[in-house]
């Protein structure tokens, strides 16, 4: 696998699970790395990361714009973008770089993902099951999206199916999530009454 890939996905799992530290070490090592190598799109990707990190949006969204620049076929990039924009308030606009980033590397799990968290959160579920359906298409056991999933079913009333997918997220839960293994674990026993 490339370094730069493995790095991008090691960041991507440190801020979702919210080990801030390790993901400013993974940034770093991605923008040494970048540097070394002299490619001016990672480089501006993983300054990006040190902005979102600092809840800097507006920076972020400068060295973004740039990575794109350099590489229009970067999804991690639209995907980061999005999130930046979905932090501003401006959801269609980041549902618009949701769907740029999916048409530039359809086979990005992360940016399912998250377009489906973000039609979750705006009411439109049946967008996101889909969203989540590709994203476990892509990446079979990914925790975080059996947890969004769940939480989408249960947001339609379909508990038995919320219960499933809590279940799975629990089982594909890396073992060191003991306070996110003990949340799942609540919300399996509410939904089983």
């Amino acid at each position: 696998m490339d370094r730069f890939l493995r790095l991008r996905i090691d960041l991507d799992r440190a801020i979702t699970f919210g080990r801030h530290e390790v993901a400013l070490k993974i940034a770093q090592q991605g923008l040494d790395l970048a540097q070394e190598k002299n490619l001016s799109g990672e480089v501006e990707y993983f300054r990006a990361q040190f902005f979102i990190l600092e809840e800097d949006f507006p920076a972020a969204m400068i060295h973004l714009d740039e990575a794109i620049k350099f590489n229009s076929h970067d999804g991690a990039a639209f995907n980061d973008k999005a999130l930046c924009l979905t932090e501003l308030g401006s959801l269609d606009e980041a549902l618009k770089n949701f769907d740029q980033g999916i048409l530039a590397e359809p086979d990005y799990a992360t940016i399912y993902h998250n377009k489906g968290w973000l039609l979750n959160k705006l009411g439109r579920y049946h967008e996101a099951i889909r969203c989540f359906e590709k994203t476990l298409a892509l990446e079979p056991k990914r925790a975080v999206t059996y947890e969004n999933l769940g939480d989408t079913y249960l947001s339609l009333g379909l508990k038995d199916k919320a219960r499933q997918a809590y279940q799975s997220a629990l089982e594909y839960l890396p073992d060191d999530c003991e306070e996110i293994k003990g949340q799942l674990e609540k919300l399996i026993k509410e939904v089983s009454l």
